[in-house]
């Protein structure tokens, strides 16, 4: 699944909104907001793709593969 900006940002704005309408508690508040938005951001990284493009290479005769690893993140 590729990382997608608009998923991120509608997570944040939930988080504020809902601490927006809690009248008591700051603290409490607070740490709803943070848990949300760890919540948000752990959950964008999960969801990210890693398409490996080239860089590997294989010795003919066996062994460990050797290079860069390269590739893209969606």
């Amino acid at each position: 699944m590729a990382l997608v900006k608009a998923t991120v940002k509608a997570a944040v704005k939930t988080a504020f909104t809902t601490v927006m309408e809690q009248e008591e508690d700051r603290e409490a508040a607070l740490d709803k907001v943070a848990d949300k938005l760890a919540d948000a951001v752990i959950s964008a990284i999960k969801s990210a793709t890693i398409t490996y493009t080239t860089g590997l290479i294989a010795p003919p005769t066996g062994g460990p593969v050797t290079g860069t690893f390269g590739c893209t993140i969606n």
